[in-house]
């Protein structure tokens, strides 16, 4: 059965992500592990453990890593997730604790133990992950592939107009995370949107399911549900890492991708964040883009449809 590692700055899409690959039979989760981004570090942590109670699934092992990005000062999204992360619904009291070994030692142990078969897959901001590769980067070209929620693909940032939040948040690591040479697919927030998002309808069947793990993962997103109505005045739910899970147990919701040269802009303000992604489709000149190999499998069209269905097969089994 395939192995993965699931790095999460659990916030409410994580929640359902999470969920999504606990109740899953096509792989084995063989960790969990969190970094600051939605939210600072430990509610992350307690964010994920009561996930890992709700679930209805697996119950693996949940490690602590970076309280912090490599350079800057961290950036949290409590303004669209709550403050907790988790809609301020007083959800969160989990039971579980945490295992003392940090994350980047968890992640290198359990790399070290299944070479060439574990995938991590990056929910949240790339830190821990960087730091694994700069510790110990021969142990991390056994990774087999990373499948990272990350960038706004083709499309707009939805953090500043360039850049999306989990690359935002530490631009650096997701740097050393792109340029390691590891199989890389990207699924950037350009595609999470459109028919991946609950709509009112999904909502109130998730509701009346009876499956706890179905309603608590609406109730943890109350807080995005009033953003989103803030925002555009649409009763929607946006899932990202959630979609991005679902590219990982459904290949077969992949309608188009391409292998692109993807370069992470950390110098400018303004640019901060930004993933330039050349997929080779312009007239390559002498110093051009064009002229670098691809370093990321990135997600061009999705069926969402068929994501939506499969995920709420999942939540409601």
């Amino acid at each position: 059965m395939r192995k993965i590692i699931i790095d999460t700055d659990c916030g409410s899409d994580d929640a359902v992500a999470i969920i999504m690959a606990l109740k899953s039979s096509e792989v084995n989760v063989e960790a969990i592990t969190t970094v600051c981004g939605n939210v600072p570090l430990n509610l992350a942590t307690l964010n994920a453990l009561m996930t890992i109670e709700v679930g209805n699934g697996q119950k693996p092992p949940l490690y602590v890593g970076s309280n912090k990005p490599l350079m800057c000062d961290l950036v949290t999204a409590v303004n669209v997730h709550g403050n907790d992360g988790m809609g301020d619904c007083d959800l969160i009291h989990p039971s579980l604790q945490p295992e003392e070994e940090h994350a980047v030692d968890a992640i290198l142990r359990i790399v070290s133990t299944y070479p060439y078969e574990v995938e991590l897959v990056a929910i949240g901001p790339a830190t821990n992950i960087a730091l694994a590769i700069m510790k110990d980067p021969i142990t991390m070209k056994k990774v087999k592939h990373i499948y990272t929620m990350g960038t706004s693909g083709f499309g707009r940032g939805n953090t500043t107009p360039v850049a999306e939040f989990n690359v935002y948040v530490d631009a650096e690591a997701y740097s050393v995370m792109l340029n390691s040479n590891i199989p890389m697919t990207i699924i950037g927030f350009d595609v999470c949107l459109g028919d991946a998002a609950l709509n009112k309808e999904d909502m109130e069947m998730l509701m009346a399911s009876g499956k706890k793990e179905a309603e608590f993962s609406v109730k943890c997103n109350k807080a995005l549900l009033d953003y989103n109505l803030n925002r555009c005045g649409e009763y929607i739910i946006d899932l990202p890492d959630a979609v991005a899970m679902g590219v990982v147990l459904w290949d077969s919701i992949v309608l188009e991708s391409l292998n692109c040269y993807c370069y992470v802009c950390t110098k400018e303000a303004a640019t901060y964040g930004q993933v330039i992604i050349d997929d080779g489709s312009f007239p390559a000149v002498s110093n051009g883009f064009t002229n670098n190999k691809p370093n990321a499998l990135v997600c061009k069209t999705l069926d969402n449809k068929t994501f939506k269905r499969k995920m709420f097969e999942l939540l409601i089994k």
